[in-house]
């Protein structure tokens, strides 16, 4: 087992210019120690939401496709046993 703690950088110094961010800015409201917020900002969310879109849209198909077939199923059994479920 290697000890890495040599090549981590201590405290970087604070960078004036993004003190007043609003990523920064956030984190004091938050209370957060360093001006630091989880999950950054995606240069390009365009493929990420297309991605999301498909998905959302095959979920909400297969979905309808259970209760449809549910109700397809009903009405085969109705029509082949002659009488409704009990």
């Amino acid at each position: 087992m290697t000890n890495d703690t040599d090549t981590r950088p201590g405290k970087l110094p604070a960078d004036p210019v993004e003190y007043d961010s609003a990523r920064a800015r956030i984190a004091r409201d938050k209370g957060l120690e360093a001006p630091y917020i989880a999950g950054g900002k995606d240069p390009d969310p365009g493929p990420g939401l297309r991605e999301e879109r498909y998905y959302g849209k095959l979920l909400i198909a297969r979905v309808v496709t259970l209760i449809l077939a549910g109700f397809v199923l009903g009405v085969a059994l109705v029509i082949a046993t002659g009488s409704a479920p009990r």
